[in-house]
Formats: C-alpha cells, structure tokens, sequence
C-alpha cells in the first residue's frame, strides 16, 4: 500500500480550507475516520440500532454480537489474557477516571502516596488529585529533563511503602517521545506497585502487548485510532478488575438487586452501567483492521521519510525551539511542539489554517509541562500515515511565511 491508497480510506482529507486543499497535522488531538468505520456506525445505527444484552428480539441480538465481538477483537488486538479484561468507555478519559475512582475508592487510605509524571495530560493529572482530595492522599511528581525525557532517578526516589500506584504516559502528547515504560512497570513492580499507562499516543504509533508490558492498566481512545468518537478501551489485570468496586451503578452493572442490598456483574459488566455506545464501539473493529494495514512495510518506510524531513526542517531553523528532543534510546513519534521567539504560537496557528493547515495551539490539556519549559503555550503539528512528503514541504514553507509575517 502506498499514501495515495491510504487516503482514499479517508475522504474528509478532500476538504478544501479558505480555497486551500487540507492538510490535516492535528492528528493527535484526533485522527480522521476511516470510511469503513463511518459505513459501520451508519448502517448499525439505521438498520440495527436496537439496545444490546436486554431484549430477545433479534435487532438486539444482532446489536449485542457486534458489541461484544468487538471486546473479543480489541482482547486479541492487545493481546490481553481474557476478554473479562477489556471494559468500554467514552475514551482515555473515561477510562483513568474509572480507575482513579474505583481503584481509589477500594485501595486508597489517608497519607497513601500517588505518583504520576511532569508530562501528563490533564486527563491523568487532575482525577487523581480529586482522588488525593477525598482520601486526604499525597500526589508525587516524576520530574523530566531539559529535553523532555523522563528521569528515571528521580520515579525510584518518588517511591515509598506508602506509593499505591503509578500513573504514566506511555507517549507525551506534547513531546511526543516514547516513554520506557517496560522499565517503569519493572521498577514499580519490584516494590508491588500496580502501573496505569495513558495509552493515548501509544496506541496509535506502538504495537501494544498488554502482557508483554505487564502493566495492570492501559487506557486509549477510539478517536484517535481512525474509531468514531465516544469509544474508547480500559484494559485492566483481572485481579485488579474483581477487586475495584464499580465507578457507576444503574442497569447492566447488577446482578441482583433489592432494598435489602446489590451485588454486581462478573467482568466487564461490572464497568459498564447503562446503556452504551453500541452503534459506535464497533468501529474499533474496523480500526483494528486498518492496523494490519498499517503495518506496510512501503508504508512504513514512507511515514519515516517524512518523519524525518520534519524533524531536519524545525531543528535547524534557529527561529523554532523544538520540545521533546530524542537522545540515547528515547525515540520519538512524527509531533512536534515548538515555540518561536517573539512570535505567539496562536498567531501562528491562526495564519496556518489561512492557509490550509489544521495544527493544533495553546497548553494542549497539559499546563504543568508548559511551566516547566516556562511557556504559556506551544504550537503543534502531529502527522498520521495518511501525511505526503508534499504536505510537509508545504507546511514548511508556510510556517516560514508565517514567521516572516509576525516576525
């Protein structure tokens, strides 16, 4: 498969901006749907759109087999153990919400530690400090270096016998290097603490092995996998899962109920109260599919050129700072956050889209990180497989007329 092939999965690429062709490198906010996904969701929602689990009548049999084989597709997709592991949510975060409170809820005391990262998104910052705030517990903070880059050190410093979990980024979506997460799940569980990894970034540019990586969570979106918004995945270790009280109660989370008390649903159901996004979770098969498409080896080869072209092109401008520099084995994935000097990185996202290019600008849900670089905000550009080396060279281009202009 090559590019050209690629976009004809996704039409919105068509669209014209200000008379401009799109070129569409905001992809790590959201990616654009896959056809196939869009035609999924269409037809369930016209020709089978009934509520899943409940009824006997066949809409809602259908309904419930496309449900429920996309937690067996999404199970063998991370490889996870059992398909009890795999709970469906509107997204990432849903999904750390879920955990902060019922894993909270169930093992968090007064004076207990959490950890997470300086480079989070707020998404995996502020439920656990609402969680420290109702516990009366300590949130802990893994600093990173000059370039973006985790410090290992100071993660084993931040450990205590009081730390009761560890909450990562498995790739910052502000620095868009990969994290070493496999060594940060080995460090934690040597001293039997359970490891939560915003899997956000990571799913879509690493091929995730939930048992290989060992962690006990593993959270993602649909969105940003070429899926329909509202879906998204939390994978939890079983063991975690039957011991966490439920996040919300109502229907399809009982299993018996009465004045005189409930007891709840074996896995997942336990997760999944009310009714769900049945005509939306089962475009994650469709994801699931593009993937192995994905894994193109002319493909693949293109996406590093191009990668590759953009990093060259904004690390030798002396106007641009780049955010998030690899070094040693850190890698990074094709995002790229910069700030210029003088100019505000609004008034730069603002010329772009005049100009037919979508990035994304500001805090990107991750103030604390812009404190730690001393920015109000940054400007970023995050490309996806269905990215040309011509949109590139365009955007380059561009942003040097940009720059010129607010210079």
């Amino acid at each position: 498969m090559n590019v050209n092939e690629l976009r004809n999965f996704f039409p919105a690429l068509e669209t014209e901006i200000f008379g401009k062709k799109l070129v569409y490198f905001d992809n790590a906010a959201s990616s654009q749907r896959y056809i196939r996904a869009v035609k999924r969701q269409e037809d369930l929602s016209l020709h089978c759109n009934a509520n899943i689990h409940r009824a006997v009548h066949k809409l809602s049999a259908d309904a419930t087999e496309e449900y429920e084989s996309t937690r067996n597709a999404v199970k063998d997709f991370l490889n996870a153990s059992s398909r009890e592991e795999i709970v469906f949510t509107s997204g990432t975060t849903n999904s750390i919400n879920l955990v902060a409170f019922s894993f909270g809820e169930t093992f968090i005391h007064e004076g207990d530690e959490i950890v997470v990262s300086e480079a989070e998104h707020h998404s995996d910052i502020v439920p656990w400090q609402m969680l420290c705030s109702r516990k009366n517990a300590v949130l802990k903070v893994i600093k990173v270096d000059d370039n973006g880059i985790l410090d290992i050190d100071s993660l084993t410093s931040a450990l205590s016998e009081r730390t009761r979990i560890v909450a990562v980024t498995h790739i910052s979506n502000v620095l868009g290097l990969v994290n070493p997460v496999r060594e940060i799940i080995s460090i934690c569980h040597s001293k039997g603490i359970p490891v939560l990894i915003d899997g956000a970034q990571g799913i879509v540019h690493q091929r995730v092995d939930v048992q290989e990586l060992d962690c006990d969570f593993y959270a993602f979106s649909g969105h940003k996998i070429y899926a329909s918004t509202g879906t998204g995945v939390l994978y939890g270790k079983k063991k975690w899962l039957e011991a966490m009280i439920p996040y919300m109660g109502g229907g399809e989370m009982i299993d018996h109920v009465s004045f005189s008390g409930t007891t709840y649903a074996p896995l997942p159901g336990k997760f999944e109260a009310g009714t769900q996004n049945f005509n939306s979770i089962p475009t994650l098969k469709d994801s699931i599919e593009l993937f192995k498409l994905l894994q193109d080896n002319e493909l693949k080869l293109y996406c590093d050129k191009v990668s590759s072209f953009m990093y060259d092109a904004l690390t030798s401008d002396s106007r641009i700072k780049l955010y998030g520099v690899p070094c040693g084995t850190v890698s990074k994935i094709p995002l790229y956050s910069i700030t210029v000097k003088g100019v505000h990185h609004e008034d730069l996202a603002l010329l772009l889209d005049k100009m037919g290019i979508a990035t994304r600008s500001g805090q990107m849900c991750a103030e604390p990180l812009m404190d730690r670089f001393g920015v109000t905000g940054m400007l970023r550009i995050s490309l996806a497989p269905y990215n040309t080396m011509e949109e590139a060279q365009y955007f380059i281009k561009c942003l040097d007329k940009a720059i010129a202009m607010l210079s």
